[in-house]
């Protein structure tokens, strides 16, 4: 077997063995239904780890991995390089960006500007159809393992459902790609947070929502954030990054002119 054979059987096996990529169906013309076939494989791996921090995104093997010819590889790398999963390197080709600590700092920078203000103005505008959606979410946790991928699909669904609560797409558009480039980092990373904590932390956001509690809902957000943030540092070797806000004192300025 030739080298490209192997790469091309690899990350097909890879590719394979844990999840099947979705059909996409509906009336999109047949070169965008078959970019967002390879969008959703590709973006799947690499958020779940089978594609490798740093590794290199071989197209012709991966459009022959995924059955594809290269032209919606490619369309597909395009789109994850927009949200700073993939990085092109001139002369060099496509690959999964690299972790490290400047990079999730930066991310979770980001994160606590605009998280909190979202949870702010969705406990504002928090319905009761908000509030069952939530709660079904925050049942799948209770009862699977933690590690599975039932559980890491809940997690990412309650959070970004209480954001869409805020009614702000813009705020949603914004949180996305940094909510999906920190999940990389959890996914790679052992969770220095006990499962019983980190589901209770959920369960207080959701009932801050549900009371209409914004500012109690955006100070445990935060705290929420920076936990998580200070152990993935300390995983990668780092210091503690943010420090947590003290009750009593948290009175974030974007969100206090928001609420006004």
């Amino acid at each position: 077997m030739s080298a490209r054979e192997d790469g091309t059987a690899s990350i097909k096996r890879r590719l394979s063995s844990d999840w099947t990529a979705p059909e996409v169906v509906g009336a999109v013309p047949a070169h965008r239904t078959l970019a967002e076939k390879a969008f959703i494989s590709l973006h799947e791996a690499i958020l779940t780890g089978t594609l490798q921090p740093g590794e290199r995104i071989p197209i012709e093997d991966l459009a022959s991995a995924l059955g594809l010819s290269p032209m919606p590889v490619r369309e597909a790398i395009r789109r994850l390089d927009a949200l700073g999963l993939v990085e092109n390197i001139p002369h060099k080709g496509a690959r999964v960006t690299e972790l490290s600590i400047e990079d999730l700092r930066e991310i979770y920078e980001a994160r606590l500007s605009l998280e909190p203000l979202a949870i702010a103005m969705a406990a504002q505008r928090f319905t009761p159809e908000d509030g069952a959606r939530a709660k079904e979410l925050l049942a799948v946790l209770r009862t699977k393992e933690p590690a599975s991928a039932a559980t890491w699909r809940a997690h990412s669904q309650l959070h970004m459902s209480i954001y869409r609560a805020s009614r702000s797409s813009w705020l949603v558009r914004l949180i996305q790609p940094l909510w999906e480039s920190s999940e990389r980092y959890r996914h790679a990373m052992d969770s220095a947070e006990s499962a019983s904590r980190h589901l209770r932390n959920h369960e207080v956001l959701v009932q801050c929502c549900t009371r209409h509690e914004p500012e109690r809902a955006a100070f445990e957000l935060t705290n929420h954030l920076v936990s998580t943030a200070n152990a993935l540092s300390k995983q990668l070797g780092s210091a503690p990054l943010f420090s947590l806000a003290e009750e009593g004192r948290f009175t974030p300025h974007a969100m206090r002119l928001t609420l006004q």
